[in-house]
């Protein structure tokens, strides 16, 4: 008689496809599940089924089972079934190490077909190459599979934890509403219009940053979420048009205690959930302008050193003019070593000049040292004593390549960070195996924007600023280090925050500097600026991106690999066919009327 399996080793309860051990022999059980593959030996069929839990061999036999092994002719890949049987052990030497279940097998007394499947678009049973708005379009094939199975799996157990940990931690998790207030935050806003007062719209949340500020307002000291987030921007293969972070907020507070608390979290989780090593604990902490002028970026990789080298000061009388010039306009001149590189060719050098072009510099200048001394183009414009600085002078030895960029600061640090980038990859400096994780603070508190002629927030305008640059606001406003501090991990921003502004009167002030009109103020933050009048406390805190950091966890280049249903690269959903046109009854509902230029172009499909 087949009875079903009572206490099988699985997180379930019950039976799965890869719960069968070699203690199980003799049992008679009931299987569920997928057809993985089937094997037709002339004799013997062998099925191998497959759940999410693992998968099991399945025998058919002519001779004990004649009608079951009938039916198991006719099953195909993905049919869905259920399988009646005896476990038994493999026979010897056919058993198979790389399976949980490879030293047993199911001998099948029946099976049923509880839906029959067309043939997939593509393998689900195989590691495969698949073009992406294929497997976008099949999403819900693509979930089969066992890599995709394994990165939404582990994704909720890293959330499950971030929770636990949290809880321990005195946090208490408070959802926020998903339809908001239109508010400058970076980007533009996902807009929803309101059938209940026509012409006006709610947006949808960039992120909880005001609610979660109002929450510690409300007293719940220790805030978090797993918050849903939305931005208009341009896709890339770490960004999506909605998107999921940790977010945290603390009263009385300073920024140490909040990377303490994410520090201690990261660890955690990068220990539980990887086999990658740690560069470097505690987590270096590096100032924005440490950053920038070591790595050219406020998100270095640590894993590999290659650093910025400014060698202007050994240019000072430089008669060569590209080098001159720069520095004359109040540029600087910067270097790179790359080890090993002084016999790259033509082809490779200009392959470098194109990186750092496409990055905003003019050109690239190339000292390569080999056996018979310095080669480069410069070389004659050069005295020995500044072809010494620009090589051993910034240690670089026989064999190596040195890369040379003049320009702006701003530039200089762009072009060589993506040479600095480019070179970690090329020469397998960035090891997959280990994490490389550091803080970077003190970024500017303000930026100038050329285009609006006034100053705007570099993170976002609610981060407080150091006490000691108070007077700036005034005289210098880009000089004032604001409170902000990102984590950085492989040269991935994982996440950022800061300690607040929690006085109306220094928020206004920051407000002014931006730009903003006293009128407009209400109209646009009337909620934060009227709670910081009662008794708003000192508070601080992050937002971490969770899909990220699953990423790096895992091993994807994309984020959409570590998403259940992701937009493409452009932005669409190519299995529900979104954004697509609506009913003109539905736009009428909300009194909305299109406009015929705004209407054209793309509306969904396979992109």
């Amino acid at each position: 008689m087949t009875v079903e399996y009572d206490v099988p080793p699985s997180v379930t309860g019950k039976l799965t496809c890869g719960s069968l051990r070699e203690g199980n022999a003799g049992e008679g059980v009931r299987l569920q599940g997928w057809v993985n593959r089937r094997r037709d030996l002339g004799g013997l069929i062998f099925v191998d089924l497959r759940d999410r839990y693992g998968t099991t061999q399945v025998v058919f036999n002519p001779q004990t089972a004649p009608e079951a092994h009938a039916a198991a002719s006719d099953l195909r890949n993905e049919f869905v079934v259920r399988v009646h049987g005896t476990v038994r052990l493999r026979p010897a030497g056919t058993e198979n190490p790389k399976m949980a279940t490879g030293g047993i097998e199911v001998e099948a007394t029946g099976v049923e077909v509880l839906n029959e499947a067309k043939t997939p678009p593509f393998y689900v049973n195989e590691e495969v190459e698949v073009d992406e708005n294929l497997r976008l379009q099949y999403r819900y094939l693509d979930l089969r599979r066992a890599g995709m199975q394994h990165n939404v799996i582990l994704r909720h157990r890293l959330v499950k934890r971030i929770r636990d940990f949290l809880d321990e931690q005195g946090f208490v998790e408070v959802e926020t509403p998903l339809l908001i207030k239109s508010t400058p935050e970076g980007a533009r806003d996902f807009l929803v219009p309101s059938s209940g007062m026509p012409g006006t719209f709610y947006a949808l949340p960039q992120s909880p940053q005001q609610l979660k500020q109002l929450l510690m307002v409300a007293g719940f000291d220790r805030y978090f979420q797993i918050a849903r987030c939305f931005r208009d921007e341009a896709q890339r293969a770490d960004r999506q048009p909605e998107f999921t972070q940790l977010d945290l907020e603390m009263s009385f507070v300073e920024q140490e205690d909040v990377m303490g608390l994410i520090e201690a979290l990261y660890v955690e989780l990068t220990r539980s959930f990887s086999q990658k090593r740690f560069r470097e604990l505690p987590f270096p902490r590096l100032t924005y302008r440490e950053a920038m002028e070591r790595f050219g970026s406020d998100r270095p990789d640590l894993r590999f050193g290659l650093e910025l080298q400014d060698v202007s000061g050994a240019l000072t009388e430089t008669t060569f003019k590209a080098f001159a010039g720069v520095l004359e306009a109040g540029g600087q001149v910067k270097a790179v070593v790359a080890p090993g590189c002084a016999t790259y060719s033509r082809r490779e050098i200009d392959a470098l000049t194109e990186i750092a072009k496409r990055a905003g510099a003019k050109g690239l200048a190339t000292l390569a040292l080999d056996a018979n001394g310095l080669r480069s183009p410069i070389a004659k414009f050069l005295s020995e004593e500044e072809q010494a600085a620009l090589t051993a002078g910034i240690g670089a030895s026989p064999g190596d390549l040195v890369l040379v960029v003049a320009d702006q600061p701003a530039v200089v640090a762009k072009a060589l960070s993506a040479l600095r980038d480019e070179l970690g990859q090329r020469l397998g400096l960035t090891d997959p195996n280990e994490m490389a994780y550091c803080w970077v603070y003190e970024f500017p508190l303000l930026e100038w924007d050329e285009e609006g002629e006034r100053w705007d927030a570099t993170h976002n305008p609610f981060s407080g600023y150091l006490e000691e640059d108070h007077d700036l606001l005034e005289t210098d406003p880009g000089a004032v280090r604001a409170k902000q501090y990102d984590l950085v991990g492989n040269g991935n921003e994982l996440g950022g925050g800061s300690v607040r502004l929690h006085r109306r009167v220094d928020q206004e002030r920051v407000f002014g500097l931006m730009g903003y009109a006293r009128e407009d103020l209400q109209d646009r933050f009337g909620a934060l600026l009227d709670a910081l009048e009662y008794g708003a406390p000192p508070h601080g805190g992050i937002a971490m991106g969770i899909d990220r950091f699953v990423m790096l966890l895992a091993d994807e280049e994309n984020i959409r690999q570590v998403i259940a249903f992701p937009k493409n690269q452009r932005g669409i959903d190519v299995m529900f066919a979104a954004p697509a046109p609506v009913d003109t009854s539905q736009l009428a509902e909300l009194g909305l009327t299109l406009v015929p230029a705004l209407n054209r172009g793309d509306t969904g499909g396979a992109g």
